[in-house]
């Protein structure tokens, strides 16, 4: 048997006991028992699906201390970060068991046939077991118990969930409670499972149980997942978020009212995480010859370094800032630490590794002399999460020229704001087109994210007592 350690993310020392790999043969297993899940599960009245999300949410509440404890060592970010997460991870549990009651949760609607009798329902149901693929820079919130984990059973749909190996000590402590509060609270066996290791990792996408997928990570990792699910015999949706630059305009009339206000809130937002966040905004387009690129980096120069999540992302976070020194003049560059590049428009316009995303706390600065030069800058953007705009109200042509840009690059605008600290609610789009993820349309925040794990399916003169449950207990003339 191999075993997977955790790391002191501060000392680099390895973390005893070790977490067994998972085996191909025992992703398939659990798989199997997954899909055995699926039509009890699916079959539970939203009530009581909404009581096992709170369940989740509660035994969480209850091991916060040693889940804190252990993420904390594994990934270096701090108690309050840690404390902050979690509560947003069971708070997240807990709206979603909210929106399981909302009347419109399965966008029930009927039709009449010929003789004016219902005829035609159509309903939302779960897809079926899903997989996940936990992310490395939130342990809580986009890992075990996460947000693709919560609005999956929220959906009604069995998990299986790939832990990342940047914290399995953490990762396994949060399926043991899990787990129980499932089991404690009478969900079908089967319908949630955890798994371990690259090889496991790969049987799960190629699984025939599993009907969708979700990740956030890397544009490669992403990549080679969403070639696997879409290569399969039968093809699958994967819903993978895989990288974004977050671009930051400022206009000339913003730098000049409000430019202390703007460089505090950069360092914030560059601070999150230590800048692990992929919402972290790495290119920020700014006025020339107001001082502000200086002013960002005299304020950036005094944030100290800290440890990064693991070595594979400070070995990345290396590789970019040497990518971006060479295609921009360097302002901050702490050893491991905050990293601050200075470009022009012309420059960025004819370099297209100025609009990579560099992982890590790095951002690239684009002087403009001319606003005008802005929106044919937005054109040439990647895709991503956000954009942001820092403007005044004399600015109103100039953001109408650049909103229609903006809005088929991202899939959230930020007014006079910063992008980090995505707030969990029913409003919120968390996603944006390729690379920032693989469907533009869904989101993996928010009440909305349940969307993903359930298919529309429309019962055609079938007699009311044989549809599904929930169709029955939510249709009109139930």
């Amino acid at each position: 048997m191999t075993n997977l350690y955790g790391v002191d993310a501060r000392t680099g020392e390895r973390l005893e006991p070790g977490v067994p790999e998972t085996t191909p043969e025992e992703v398939a297993e659990l798989c199997a028992a997954a899909d055995r899940a699926a039509p009890p599960l699916a079959a539970l009245p939203p009530a009581e699906r909404a009581r096992l999300l709170v369940a989740v949410a509660d035994a969480l509440d209850a091991a916060a201390e040693e889940l804190i404890e252990s993420a904390d060592t594994e990934t270096a970010l701090g108690r309050p970060t840690l404390q902050a997460e979690l509560a947003r991870t069971t708070g997240q549990l807990r709206l979603l068991a909210e929106e399981v009651l909302r009347p419109d949760f399965l966008a029930v609607r009927t039709e009449p046939g010929a003789d004016g009798t219902p005829s035609f329902h159509r309903v939302l149901l779960p897809v079926g077991p899903v997989a996940v693929y936990a992310a490395s820079n939130f342990p809580f919130a986009l890992a075990v118990a996460g947000s693709d984990t919560a609005a999956a059973l929220a959906a009604g749909c069995p998990v299986v969930v790939k832990a990342h190996p940047g914290h399995p000590l953490t990762s396994q402590r949060i399926a043991g409670a899990v787990e129980g509060a499932l089991r404690d609270s009478g969900a079908p066996q089967g319908t949630f499972a955890v798994v371990h290791g690259m090889a496991a990792g790969q049987a799960l996408i190629n699984d025939p149980h599993i009907r969708a997928a979700s990740f956030t990570g890397s544009q490669a990792g992403g990549r080679a997942l969403f070639d696997a699910a879409a290569s399969r015999p039968d093809p699958i949706p994967f819903y993978g978020e895989l990288g974004s630059v977050n671009p930051v305009f400022i206009t000339r009339a913003a730098a000049g009212a409000r430019r202390d206000e703007i460089v505090s809130g950069f360092l914030t937002a560059a601070g999150r995480y230590v800048g692990q966040l992929c919402t972290n905004p790495g290119l920020l387009f700014l006025p020339s010859g107001l001082g502000l690129s200086d002013a960002l980096a005299a304020g950036l120069a005094t944030v100290p370094a800290a440890p990064l999540l693991n070595r594979r992302i400070l070995e990345g976070f290396r590789q970019g800032t040497q990518r971006l020194a060479k295609a921009a003049d360097t302002l901050v560059a702490t050893a491991d630490g905050p990293h601050l590049f200075r470009t022009t428009v012309q420059e960025f316009l004819r370099r297209p590794e100025l609009s990579e995303e560099c992982f890590g706390p790095a951002s690239v600065l684009v002087e403009y002399d001319d606003e005008a030069e802005l929106p044919e800058a937005a054109v040439r953007l990647p895709g991503s999460l956000t954009a942001t705009l820092h403007a005044e109200p004399a600015d109103a042509a100039l953001v109408g020229r650049l909103l229609p840009v903006l809005t088929r690059k991202v899939g959230r605008v930020v007014w006079n704001g910063w992008p980090t600290g995505v707030v969990v609610n029913r409003t919120m789009h968390h996603g944006g087109p390729w690379p920032a993820t693989t469907s533009a349309a869904h989101t993996s925040i928010g009440t909305e994210s349940v969307r993903r794990f359930q298919v529309p399916v429309t019962f055609q003169d079938v007699p009311e007592d044989l549809l599904p449950a929930p169709l029955n207990a939510q249709a009109p003339n139930a």
